[in-house]
C-alpha cells in the first residue's frame, strides 16, 4: 500500500484504517487477533478503537493483539474519549478530570505506554474548548499522548479549536474524524474544504454507510436476520437511515459496481478512499471474511466518466441516509 500523509504531521499512514468497534464483543479476542495480524500482513498501520467500545473490551483485544505479535511499534494506535465509563455523573463528557482518569485507563487496558493519536470522540457544547484542549495538552506535553484528533465535530467546531489552540499556545487536533459514505456526503459542503485548507488529516468513519453498502441488503428484501437493521422498532436512529430514498442510490451504485466486476463494498470503499481531503477512511470488520473483502477496495480505480456516473447517483454534498443529527452537529450535519 501507498502510505499517506497524517495531515502535517509528517506521519505516514496506510490508505485504510482497522477500526476495532466490533473487538471485544460480537468478534472474540482470537478472532480479532488474527483479525489485526491479517491487516498488518497486508500494509495497514494505522489503528482505531476508543474506550466505549464494548466497556473497553476493544482496546483489551487489541492491545493484547499487539503484545502477541510484538507490533506494537510498528503500528500508529489511535482511541478516543467522550462517552460515559460509569454511572456517576463525571464519568463522561469531555472535562479535565474524565479525559485524565480515562486516558490513564486507555493506556492500561491497551497495555503501552503511549497513545499515538488520543481523540475527542464527540464535541461537547456545555463547556469551553479551552477545558479541553488544555487537559489534552498536558497529556502531549506528559508523553503520555502523541497527537490529538476530533471525532464528528462540526467545521466551526474544529476551526474554533484550531483558534484557541493558537491563542493559548496549545497542542492542536491534527485530524478530524466524521461520517462519510455515498448515502451522506454533506461534509464536502464545509468540512473537507475547510480541512483542507488547515492541514487537518480525515479519517471517515462509516464508510460503508453502516452496513447499507456493504450489499447485503435490497428494496424488496427484509434484512438478514443477524444484521444491525434486522430489528428497526428497537433503533429510531437506524430507521432514519433505512429509508425509501436510499435504494435509488444502491441500485445505481451496484450497476456501476457490476460493470467494473467489483463488489458495492469495495467501490464504495474505495471511493471513499479516493476523494480529495480523504486521508485513511475507517474500517470496521467483524469477521475475516469481512477485513478480506475491504482490503480489495485497494485495487480499485475509478476513470473520470464513472466518477460522473457516482455524482450523478449521489450529488456532491448531499445525503440520502442522515448519519448524524444531533443537537451539536447541527450546522455541519443537518440540511
Amino acid at each position: 500500500m501507498e502510505f499517506r500523509s497524517f495531515g502535517r504531521t509528517g506521519i505516514k499512514v496506510s490508505p485504510l484504517c482497522l477500526g476495532c468497534m466490533m473487538f471485544g464483543g460480537k468478534t472474540s479476542y482470537e478472532d480479532s487477533a488474527a483479525i489485526i495480524d491479517r491487516a498488518l500482513d497486508a500494509g495497514l498501520n494505522f489503528i482505531d478503537t476508543a474506550n466505549v467500545y464494548n466497556a473497553g473490551r476493544s482496546e483489551e483485544a487489541t492491545g493484547q493483539a499487539l503484545k502477541r505479535n510484538g507490533k506494537r511499534n510498528d503500528v500508529f494506535l489511535a482511541t478516543k474519549v467522550h462517552g460515559r465509563m460509569g454511572a456517576g455523573p463525571n464519568e463522561m463528557n469531555n472535562t479535565r478530570r474524565h479525559i485524565t482518569e480515562q486516558c490513564e485507563a486507555s493506556l492500561r487496558r491497551l497495555g503501552t505506554d503511549w497513545i499515538d493519536l488520543y481523540q475527542i470522540h464527540r464535541p461537547q457544547s456545555d463547556m469551553a474548548i479551552d477545558e479541553t484542549l488544555r487537559a489534552l495538552d498536558d497529556l502531549v506535553r506528559s508523553g503520555k499522548v502523541r497527537y490529538l484528533g476530533a471525532s464528528t465535530f462540526a467545521a466551526w467546531q474544529l476551526l474554533e479549536s484550531l483558534w484557541v489552540s493558537k491563542e493559548y499556545g496549545l497542542n492542536r487536533f491534527v485530524c478530524e474524524q466524521p461520517p462519510y459514505n455515498l448515502l451522506d456526503r454533506r461534509i464536502e459542503r464545509e468540512l473537507l474544504p475547510m480541512a483542507q485548507s488547515y492541514g487537518v488529516a480525515i479519517i471517515p468513519w462509516s464508510p460503508l454507510a453502516g452496513g447499507l453498502l456493504s450489499g447485503k441488503y435490497s428494496r424488496n428484501e427484509p434484512p438478514p436476520e443477524d444484521s444491525r437493521y434486522a430489528n428497526l422498532d428497537a433503533n429510531p436512529m437506524y430507521r432514519r437511515r433505512m429509508n425509501d430514498n436510499i435504494w435509488d442510490v444502491i441500485e445505481g451504485l451496484e450497476e456501476v459496481a457490476a460493470a467494473k466486476n467489483v463488489a458495492i463494498s469495495q467501490l464504495s470503499l474505495a471511493w471513499c478512499m479516493q476523494q480529495p481531503g480523504v486521508t485513511s477512511p475507517i474500517i470496521g470488520p467483524r469477521t475475516m471474511e469481512q477485513l478480506e473483502d475491504n482490503l480489495k477496495a485497494a485495487e480499485v480505480t475509478f476513470t473520470t466518466d464513472e466518477l460522473k456516473a457516482i455524482d450523478r447517483i449521489i450529488r456532491p454534498g448531499t445525503h440520502v441516509s442522515p448519519y448524524y443529527e444531533a443537537d451539536w452537529a447541527v450546522s455541519q450535519y443537518r440540511w
